[in-house]
C-alpha cells in the first residue's frame, strides 16, 4: 500500500513536471514568434542570437550552461545530480522553444492585430510563470536560471518570489545592452518585457498560492 502511494504520487509529480515543460516552451516561443517583448532571459538569447549569428536554440543553452557554474558558486558545492538535472531540462527545453517559435510564426500570428498579439504576448509571460512555479515546487529538474531564482529566493529572500526574480533579471538586461551595441537594433523588447519585469515574480507567487496548493516546495537545497 505505501508502494502504490509513493508511486502514485510520483506519477502526479510527473505529470506537473511535463505539464510545466510544455507551458514554458510554449510561452517562450509564443512570445518570441510575436515580437512584442519576451521573458528577460528569452529576450537576451534572441538580441544575441541577432547580434552574433548563433542558432536561437544554441543561445539559449549557452547563458543558462554559465548560470549551472554561477548556482555551484553559489551554494558551494559542486552537485553531479543537480547540474545533470539542469542539463536535462535545458536540452528539449531549448529545442522546444525554438520549435514552438518557428511553427507559430508560419501560423500568422504577426498578421493578427495588435491588441490581440499584445494580449497573446502577455499570456505567453503569464504562462512561463506558470510552469515556473509547477517544476520549482516539484523540484526535479530546473531550467538553471529558475534554479538561481529558487537558490536565492530561499537562501536571500525568505521565499520572496518577487524580489528574487528582479534580481536574476539583471544578467539579461547586461546581455541585452551588450547585444543592442553590436548590432544597432533591439528585438523580442517591448510591452511584453515590459509585463514580464513586472509581473513575473508576482505571478510565480499567486500560482504557488492558488494554483495546485496541494504542491509544495519540495526538496530546497539553499
Amino acid at each position: 500500500m505505501e508502494f502504490s502511494q509513493h508511486t502514485l504520487e510520483n506519477q502526479k509529480l510527473l505529470g506537473y513536471f511535463v505539464l510545466s515543460i510544455f507551458l514554458n516552451s510554449l510561452g517562450n516561443g509564443l512570445t518570441v514568434a510575436i515580437n512584442l517583448g519576451s521573458a528577460l532571459w528569452t529576450a537576451a538569447s534572441v538580441n544575441l542570437n541577432h547580434a552574433f549569428a548563433v542558432s536561437l536554440s544554441l543561445m539559449m543553452f549557452l547563458p543558462a550552461f554559465l548560470v549551472i557554474i554561477v548556482n555551484s558558486l553559489i551554494l558551494r558545492k559542486l552537485s553531479p545530480k543537480r547540474i545533470i538535472g539542469n542539463l536535462v531540462f535545458l536540452t528539449p527545453f531549448s529545442l522546444l522553444v525554438g520549435y514552438f517559435s518557428a511553427g507559430l510564426s508560419q501560423l500568422g500570428i504577426n498578421h493578427l492585430n495588435l491588441l490581440v498579439r499584445t494580449g497573446l504576448d502577455c499570456l505567453g509571460v503569464v504562462l512561463i510563470a506558470v510552469a515556473i512555479s509547477l517544476y520549482q515546487r516539484v523540484n526535479w529538474m530546473l531550467h538553471p536560471v529558475d534554479d538561481l531564482m529558487q537558490i536565492i529566493r530561499f537562501k536571500y529572500f525568505k521565499g520572496n518570489a518577487t524580489i528574487a526574480q528582479l534580481v536574476v533579471f539583471m544578467p539579461p538586461v547586461i546581455a541585452i545592452i551588450v547585444a543592442v551595441l553590436v548590432s544597432h537594433r533591439i528585438y523580442a523588447v517591448n510591452v511584453g518585457t515590459i509585463f514580464a519585469l513586472l509581473f513575473q515574480g508576482s505571478l510565480v507567487g499567486l500560482a504557488d498560492k492558488y494554483l495546485f496548493p496541494s504542491l509544495k516546495h519540495q526538496n530546497l537545497d539553499k
